[in-house]
């Protein structure tokens, strides 16, 4: 599986301690950046990390900067693209279950890896329920 990492300067750190769990983990990861922690524009890889998913370049793909809201307000821009901000574990599962969310995002800033690696895990682990939760999705996607 394809999973996509993308982060601003902000949250450079916590996507190079993603990228070297996800890689133990036998994932292959498509970095989209950035690559250090001198300072750029969030949107640049919001938009970036929502087209890669979008377009089926990966399945899966986890966003990183500040406090994950600004690139996941910038990959939730693309069509079809169901980022979720989480700060606990039970968001990130009930972002899989409820809203099939296709990008993950956390904050750099504001989340420990301890807990964004939690959070990874039960959103890996967990499935769509479909049923009145893919109406809810059919009518987000046709906004």
């Amino acid at each position: 599986m394809i999973i996509a990492l993308a982060s601003d300067h902000a949250g450079y750190e916590m996507k190079m301690a993603i990228k070297e769990k996800l890689e133990k983990e036998g994932y292959e990861i498509l970095d989209l950046g950035t690559d250090s922690t001198e300072s750029v524009d969030y949107p640049i890889y919001g938009k970036a990390i929502g087209e890669a998913v979008a377009q089926g370049k990966a399945e899966k793909g986890i966003a990183v900067c500040g406090t994950g809201i600004g690139i996941s307000i910038a990959a939730n821009k693309v069509k079809g693209i169901r980022c979720a901000l989480c700060t606990s574990v039970e968001m990130a599962r009930l972002a899989k279950e409820h809203n099939n969310a296709n990008i993950l995002a956390m904050g750099g800033r504001t989340t420990s890896k301890e807990l964004a690696f939690q959070m990874i895990d039960e959103w890996f682990n967990a499935e769509f329920l479909g049923g009145k939760h893919q109406r809810r999705i059919s009518m987000l996607d046709e906004m």
